[in-house]
């Protein structure tokens, strides 16, 4: 029932009052990764309402794109962003009815799922949260694994992409939903985990994502082109953007530094981020790896923790950095003897925001990255009794 605010006469109610009389409004918050899922959801929907922004567009999606919101709201971790690693905003100019989609929509799906008593059961698919134990973790030893990791990633050989060539990057991924149990208590689950797959052209401005796990993605996935221009950056990297970059630890930290001034829990933990942001699901040049991870090295607060484990169960060395705010540590997984990027997972080091400590707040694993000649296209698969080869050492987080 909504209950009508009593007024004296007709005199309007002030903020002060409205805010006296109406309860809080919630603040919920949404993964990253869900966030940019429902963008890229809303906007084919708005492609396909307005001509001029999907005009030459040239990829189907209507088909792809059920026109159903996702199964539940998901609270993720601010470090565990998986994405399409372009973490490009679409552009929204001139369609005003796009913007009022985007807004309704996002409040729709942010505020229907997870806030106070707006759940009575775990979202469909979820499992509850893994615990573990949270490994110390230490400066000692740091300087030598980096150097090791980055000595691996600078010889490693990798094909270089043509214009019209596609990266192709697959996971299995997994991520923290919480929701209000009807007896008011935070519960933490997470999603069972799943693979994920995208292609990314060089440039950053075509792609494709396939999650079938995500209801907004569909069984054949949605389309990741940009509707328009976007100029890359360090929040919308494409992998030719990354070769511009300079690869001196110093040269790239100031830069980081610079740009991101103002965002993040604390500069420290933004910088760490903004890196991971950098590697995840890209094939990147190898002395650029180098460089980010030599420059992760340098951030305060960042440790070796001599033993983690990524979502399908292999153990590592990582590199690791806890988020000052809210005590959750995103940890970069790396094979002992390869120094392979391995996967990512984020560890809650205390307990907060009803999330106990030691709850696996995500993870991930790298199965497979490769450039192919086309969205949609795979690698090829190893002749039978071949043993798999680990993911490609360059492509960090």
């Amino acid at each position: 029932m909504i209950r009508t605010p009593w007024r004296r006469r007709d005199e309007p109610l002030d903020h002060a009052e409205l805010a006296r009389l109406l309860p809080a409004p919630g603040d919920p918050e949404l993964s990253f990764d869900r966030l940019s899922s429902l963008e890229e959801h809303l906007m084919s929907e708005i492609r396909h309402l307005t001509p001029d922004a999907s005009a030459g567009a040239g990829t189907p999606t209507s088909d792809a794109v059920p026109d159903v919101p996702f199964a539940g709201a998901w609270e993720e971790t601010r470090d565990l962003r998986p994405v399409r690693r372009s973490r490009r905003r679409p552009v929204l100019a001139g369609a005003g009815a796009a913007l009022v989609l985007v807004a309704a929509g996002v409040a729709a799906l942010a505020g229907g799922f997870g806030g106070p008593g707006s759940a009575v059961a775990p979202p469909a698919g979820a499992v509850p949260a893994p615990v573990v134990q949270v490994a110390r973790g230490s400066t000692v030893g740091l300087a030598g694994a980096v150097a090791d990791i980055s000595g691996a990633v600078a010889r490693a050989e990798l094909p270089e992409p043509r214009p019209g060539q596609f990266l192709y990057v697959r996971s299995e991924v997994s991520w923290l939903v919480t929701w209000d149990g009807s007896d008011g208590k935070n519960e933490s689950y997470v999603e069972k985990l799943h693979p994920r797959e995208v292609w990314m052209s060089p440039d950053g401005d075509r792609g494709w994502l396939v999650e079938p796990y995500r209801e907004a993605t569909g069984r054949d996935g949605i389309t990741l082109d940009d509707p328009g221009p976007v100029r890359p950056s360090l929040n919308a990297p494409s992998y030719d953007y990354l070769r511009t970059l300079p690869t001196d630890p110093d040269l790239l930290l100031k830069k980081i530094y610079d740009e991101t001034e103002g965002e993040g829990s604390t500069p420290d933990q933004q910088a760490f981020t903004t890196i991971g942001d950098l590697l995840r699901e890209q094939v990147v040049p190898p002395q650029l790896a180098a460089g980010l991870y030599r420059a992760a090295a340098r951030i305060p607060g960042v440790v070796l923790v001599d033993d983690s484990v990524d979502a399908v169960g292999r153990h590592g060395v990582a590199i690791a950095r806890a988020d000052e705010a809210d005590g959750a540590r995103t940890e970069w997984i790396f094979d002992r003897e390869t120094y392979t990027y391995l996967g990512e997972r984020t560890v809650q080091t205390r307990d907060a925001e009803g999330i106990k400590k030691g709850t696996v707040r995500g993870r991930t694993a790298v199965t497979d990255r490769a450039v192919v000649d086309a969205v949609k296209q795979r690698p090829a698969a190893p002749a039978p009794g071949d043993r798999p080869a680990r993911p490609a050492p360059s492509a960090g987080t």
